[in-house]
């Protein structure tokens, strides 16, 4: 799997913000990408080194429309850590 294929994209919440004053980094990933190839991809893509990553699979919820009911589909969520110093540039407004 590419590295591009595998950071869908940054997530922008209150929570994610706050962490990056402690250089960490919240992103939604592919379902099937593992912590060393999210590691690997932040790394090549950004240009930053990785200390650690944490991952947690967001499960689908039940949402009522109308009359029927549905569902939300199910991701993955990647804490990244970065090196003592480093950011993402691209990433701070």
């Amino acid at each position: 799997m590419e590295a591009e294929q595998i950071l869908i994209e940054p997530l922008i919440t209150e929570k994610s913000v706050n962490q990056r004053a402690a250089a960490r980094y919240v992103f939604k990933v592919n379902l099937k990408s593992t912590k060393i190839a999210v590691k690997q991809a932040v790394e090549k893509i950004f240009k930053v080194k990785v200390t650690d990553v944490n991952t947690c699979h967001v499960r689908a919820k039940l949402r009522v429309t109308g009359r029927g009911i549905g569902r939300t589909t199910s991701w993955k969520k990647a804490y990244v850590t970065l090196a003592a110093g480093q950011k993402i540039a691209e990433l701070e407004a």
